[in-house]
């Protein structure tokens, strides 16, 4: 059902979802200014309100940050070199942190950090393409 690629994938998302969640638990008042956006003219209740969303993200930042692990234990079990896991969850992660950060705080990235980005992508399509030497070939070289 699940692959080294998938598992890999979802756990870099799901590390970026964490991060996001500790930055709303956090750092500025965003679940603040939204909720007294939303709540109008009985802004008041956005301070409780406020509380109880910092606390939620807090336990969804414990919640992905388990599924992560999770899933990265499993890609590593189904993964022939753990270097293939690692650099696609990491990629993952870097992408999804990007797009989360664009979608949910505006925030931008640097032309360096998508140089960055692009050459650790083209070394994961090289991981994932390229064919594992079996032990007979290995000792063929030696």
């Amino acid at each position: 059902m699940w692959s080294t690629w998938g598992c890999s994938a979802v756990a870099g998302l799901l590390g970026a979802l964490s991060a996001c969640f500790a930055k709303l638990a956090l750092g500025a008042d965003y679940l603040k200014d939204l909720c007294e956006i939303s709540a109008g003219e009985q802004a008041e209740i956005c301070e409780w309100i406020h509380l109880l969303l910092r606390l939620c993200s807090v336990g969804l930042v414990f919640l992905c940050n388990a599924a992560m692990w999770t899933l990265f234990a499993k890609a590593l079990r189904f993964s022939l070199s753990s270097a293939t896991a690692t650099v696609t969850t990491t990629a993952s992660n870097f992408v999804s942190s990007a797009f989360l950060g664009k979608v949910l705080f505006g925030e931008s990235r640097a032309l360096l950090w998508w140089v960055g980005i692009s050459i650790t992508l083209c070394g994961l399509v090289l991981l994932h393409t390229s064919s594992p030497q079996t032990e007979e070939t290995t000792k063929k070289k030696s």
